[in-house]
């Protein structure tokens, strides 16, 4: 069995035909306010896509761990076994409460690399920082109070800490966060969901996003590390450990020092490819579109070892795709 990319193949090129199947199917669901639904469309439709990809597969990123049925849980195998080992990250939609209310940015997204480059992130929440590509290596720290932090990113991006942007997740618990990023001055911008978009939306300068920051889920944080790692981004992520359970957690999979701070490397690393395809449009990319009888999608690819973003818009008949009515 070769060994995970030695052929040179990206194989995000191929998966994205998973992305768009799960993004075409959720599509069906949006604005119905049916999260379930959407999600079960989008994770069926991923899971027949993986079925015939050439790849020898284990999921380490999935749809939860020692649950009988999920489909597409970690631990899983993907693809027909007929290809290069992989670790496989994936999520068939991410903020199925995005798809349910017709909100923008919701994504279908999966990332591949060799054989052990994926952290193995437990259920738990992470803390997160991360900016875009071209800085300084130590530009923002995740045990920084953000004032500094914004401080430093306003100097090495040469304009004002009222000129950026920070990405916040729309939720209770950054009530003290969000404060303290007024307070230093800077503009915010909140999301009601899907935080792998949001950490994303650092590394595209169209986006109007400079900075994310906050806790959201450590899986996701894994993905967006693996988006990260092929755009040249930065991020640190923290696991948040909320007594025995959580800890429990941790070193099930490997994590000893709860407190340890991941740098982007540590949390995806080696060839890694990424390919997210748009269900509701975006900052980064366009939702899909229903056209007399076809559907529109947009999907990107990007790989660590060469660095390319490439852009796929593809045409669905109804008839033969996930998207039948």
């Amino acid at each position: 069995m070769p060994n995970a990319f030695s052929s040179g193949r990206n194989l995000a090129m191929e998966a994205v035909r998973a992305t768009e199947d799960a993004a075409c199917a959720a599509a069906r669901f949006m604005g119905r306010g049916d999260e379930m639904a959407a999600d079960r469309a989008a994770v069926e439709a991923m899971r027949e896509a993986l079925a015939g990809l050439h790849i020898d597969g284990v999921i380490r990123i999935g749809e939860g761990r020692d649950d009988p049925d999920s489909k597409l849980a970690v631990g899983g195998k993907a693809g027909n076994g007929d290809g290069p080992r992989v670790d496989v990250a994936l999520m068939p939609l991410e903020g199925p409460t995005i798809i349910a209310r017709g909100d923008p940015n919701g994504l279908s997204i999966i990332a591949m690399t060799g054989e052990g480059g994926f952290l193995d992130a437990p259920d738990l929440y992470m803390d997160k920082i991360a900016v875009g590509g071209g800085l300084p290596e130590d530009v923002v720290d995740l045990d920084e109070e953000p004032e500094k932090n914004l401080k430093e990113l306003a100097k090495a991006k040469g304009v004002d800490v009222g000129d950026l942007v920070v990405c916040v997740l729309d939720r209770p618990r950054h009530s003290k966060l969000i404060a303290k990023i007024r307070e230093a001055g800077a503009r915010i911008m909140l999301i009601a969901d899907g935080d792998v978009s949001g950490v994303i939306a650092t590394a595209w300068p169209a986006s109007g996003v400079d900075i994310y920051m906050g806790v959201g889920n450590a899986p996701q944080g894994v993905l967006s590390a693996a988006a990260l790692s092929c755009a040249g981004g930065r991020m640190q992520g923290r696991l948040v450990i909320n007594g025995e359970s959580d800890e429990k957690k941790a070193k099930a999979c490997g994590v000893k020092d709860a407190a340890r701070k991941f740098t982007l490397s540590e949390m995806a690393s080696g060839d890694v490819t990424f390919a997210a395809t748009g269900v509701t449009s975006g900052a980064m990319l366009l939702g899909v579109r229903e056209r007399h009888g076809y559907a529109i999608s947009q999907s990107m690819v990007i790989r660590s070892m060469t660095g390319t973003l490439r852009f796929v818009e593809s045409h669905h008949e109804f008839g033969r795709h996930a998207l039948r009515r």
